[in-house]
């Protein structure tokens, strides 16, 4: 049991505070932080600079970069239980008790849903806007369409997207080869760690898809915060596919709500870190294209 807490520990301070990076990292000026990013960020080199906008580099120099910029955040995510601040202290505590909570009661609380036929089938159907084939061409969507229209902050999204994409993939794949826990169809159906009987890469914790697409959703928010309604879309998509993997019988609650707190503090960490701000001086496609729509009608006199 000890080990397994310990775990946990590592696991949330790797993700949770994977946001505040060391003061070695960076200029010797403190830039501020994105006012949108959950906790404090030293901004970076941005995934679109000044040169790459559409007059300039084109359109793939951007993605050339990404290799590096990954490295520097899998360093960053995976070192930073040795550089947290005192004031994010709370994340870990909120985020990891919730988990251990959830883990703790999984193999009682699954047995609360019915469990049929029909919620296995509806779960795997909606499971699917949350697998790779989905998650990536929304991602390209966002950047070729971005490049196509001149959009920058539609070509920037799609670079986050990508590179938050990849982080969490890297993520979820090497805490799926620590826990190696199985999922609610296999073993004994009590979720065991260490004990998934189809390999440690296809352990049920934590929850690829959720990673996967609350990492995606955290960037879309990030961008798109105005009007209210982007973000609210963005998460109640990113809520139907974890609710859906727990219906389909794939995974725990606890398997879902540690990768959904896992992508969104992955995506809260890369926009911070590669979000170009001169972009906020410029109104967004959303709220452009909300210009042309009204809503009521007007009242002649």
């Amino acid at each position: 049991m000890t080990l397994r807490w310990a775990f946990f520990l590592w696991f949330f301070a790797s993700t949770a505070f994977s946001q505040t990076l060391p003061p070695s990292v960076g200029s010797s000026e403190q830039s501020p932080a994105p006012k949108a990013s959950a906790l404090e960020v030293q901004p970076g080199s941005p995934v679109l600079k000044q040169k790459d906008l559409w007059e300039g580099t084109g359109v793939f120099r951007p993605l050339l970069r990404m290799p590096k910029y990954i490295l520097q955040d899998q360093k960053a995510i995976w070192t930073s239980p040795f550089h947290t601040r005192k004031q994010d202290v709370k994340f870990w505590v909120i985020f990891g008790t919730a988990t251990v909570a959830f883990v703790a009661t999984d193999q009682y609380s699954v047995k609360q849903l019915p469990n049929s036929s029909g919620q296995v089938s509806a779960g795997n159907w909606a499971s699917r806007a949350g697998s790779a084939y989905s998650l990536i061409p929304i991602s390209a969507g966002f950047y070729f369409i971005g490049t196509g229209m001149h959009e920058e902050r539609l070509r920037e999204t799609g670079l986050l997207a990508f590179e938050t994409l990849i982080d969490s993939t890297l993520v979820v794949e090497a805490v799926k080869l620590v826990a190696d826990r199985a999922r609610p169809l296999e073993s004994d159906g009590n979720g065991h760690f260490w004990d998934s009987p189809n390999g440690r890469l296809n352990s049920g914790f934590p929850s690829g898809h959720a990673i996967n697409v609350w990492a995606l959703a955290s960037v879309i928010a990030h961008q798109y915060p105005h009007p209210r309604i982007v973000p609210i879309l963005a998460y109640a998509f990113a809520s139907t596919v974890v609710v859906a993997r727990v219906g389909a019988r794939q995974h725990f609650p606890g398997d879902v709500v540690a990768g959904s707190a896992m992508g969104w503090f992955i995506g809260d960490y890369v926009y911070g870190r590669r979000h170009n701000l001169d972009l906020d001086q410029k109104r967004t496609a959303a709220q452009k294209v909300l210009d042309h729509v009204h809503l009521g009608a007007a009242v002649s006199q």
